[in-house]
This record gives C-alpha cells, sequence and structure tokens, in this order.
C-alpha cells in the first residue's frame, strides 16, 4: 500500500491524477465517526510531514495528523483505506 504521504503528494502535484473529485476521511475525535471532506478544504503545510490542515464548512480550521486519515475518495471510489488496527 502506497503510504498517505506519498498519495496526498501524488494529488498535489501530479496533474493528470489530481484532475479528479477527491475527498479525506479522518477519524474525528469529538464525534467519533470517519469525516469526509472535499480536498478543496485540504491544505498541505510546507515544512510539516505529520499533519494536514482541514477547513471545515464554517470556516473553522484545524490540523488532523496523518495517522488519523483513514480513507481517501477519488470520484466517488475508495481508492486508499488505512488497514484496521488489530
Amino acid at each position: 500500500m502506497i503510504p498517505i504521504q506519498e498519495l496526498l503528494h501524488r494529488i498535489q502535484w501530479d496533474p493528470e491524477f489530481g484532475r479528479a473529485d477527491f475527498e479525506i476521511g479522518y477519524l474525528d475525535r469529538v464525534a467519533h465517526r470517519i469525516s469526509r471532506v472535499p480536498w478543496a478544504q485540504v491544505s498541505l503545510v510546507p515544512g510539516n510531514q505529520f499533519a494536514l490542515e482541514v477547513i471545515e464548512d464554517d470556516g473553522s480550521r484545524h490540523m488532523v495528523p496523518l495517522h488519523r486519515v483513514r480513507e481517501v475518495w477519488r470520484d466517488g471510489c475508495l481508492i486508499w483505506q488505512r488497514p484496521a488496527e488489530q
């Protein structure tokens, strides 16, 4: 399985691959569920290799550690999923 950092960079920098509609699913520790956000609401912060910034629908921003990213969707199809913890 491709590491999440590599996949996120491919979405960001590969113009052919990144042309699709992506959603990132991360573990929301408050709601105790997977929250999905469109790629347009995700920002990779230069120099930060451990987290990404998410802009919520209400405009609030927060950092999500990459270990909490659980799924990546491309054009409505699940293309990456973190293995279930044992």
